[in-house]
């Protein structure tokens, strides 16, 4: 019989990662379902806690309780963007990640034929050029003031989690969810500080390897109503990309 802690971190990782007992199984190799291993009836095999170590980063020592370090680390942590994305020109294009599709973005962060049924736009100004940028929904109201429910980021790539600045806001993709938070190094580790802007959320710390993606929010698109389907949101986009335009050209006259 499994130690009851084992099976309670077992059970643990799977709920935090989304997965139900029998999609589990199947990422993991298991035929059927995982009850039987959350339950103690069969044995957590080593093939099992090996996929655990290379799909999800989970420390082996931490699974059976002799550890208090969930992850082990890589040697380097990749933020890069997983997919690029090109419209029929071959030239790099931004999706849209709405609030929905996030739900479903780091599962599907390296699938390339999921991107395709996001919407995706080319802003014609010099600023997002040569470099990649993607935009994304915010969900929630931790980033008050500055950012509302509903409103859009437009962010830009980050490369290496030692790029990252403190005064910065940033969208963090995690192995189970997306995130806007601002971005601090922890004092006394390699850990991750998420800061909220609206107090009334907590900071809290994540090891590195949790990170897939990070992206710098350099803009904010806030629509009307009649944003609500994505026809009215790229219709309302490519209004407000008139308007930057004629902004800019405005300003360099």
């Amino acid at each position: 019989m499994e130690n009851e802690l084992t099976l309670k971190r077992f059970t643990e990782v799977r709920r935090a990662l989304g997965f139900t007992q029998a999609e589990f199984a199947k990422v993991l190799g298991v035929s059927n379902t995982t009850a039987d291993i959350e339950r103690g009836r069969t044995k957590l095999s080593g093939k099992v806690v090996a996929e655990l170590l290379r799909q999800f980063k989970i420390n082996p020592l931490w699974l059976f309780a002799e550890s208090d370090k969930q992850y082990l680390e890589p040697s380097n942590t990749s933020v890069i963007p997983k997919v690029v994305t090109v419209n029929s020109s071959d030239n790099e294009n931004m999706v849209l990640v709405n609030a929905k599709a996030a739900a479903g973005y780091p599962q599907n962060i390296q699938d390339t034929s999921w991107y395709k049924q996001l919407p995706a736009f080319d802003i014609p100004l010099p600023e997002f050029r040569n470099a990649t940028y993607r935009g994304f929904q915010v969900e929630g109201d931790s980033m008050l003031p500055n950012l509302k429910p509903g409103e859009w980021v437009l962010a830009k790539a980050v490369e290496d989690i030692s790029d990252v600045s403190p005064n910065k806001i940033y969208v963090i993709v995690l192995q189970d969810s997306v995130l806007v938070k601002k971005i601090e190094k922890a004092p006394t580790s390699t850990n991750i500080i998420l800061i909220s802007l609206n107090e009334t959320y907590p900071p809290y710390e994540i090891e590195p390897h949790q990170i897939q993606e990070i992206w710098q929010v350099n803009s904010k698109i806030t629509f009307g109503i009649d944003a609500t389907t994505e026809k009215g949101l790229l219709r309302q986009l490519q209004e407000s990309m008139e308007e930057l335009k004629s902004q800019f050209n405005q300003g360099n006259n």
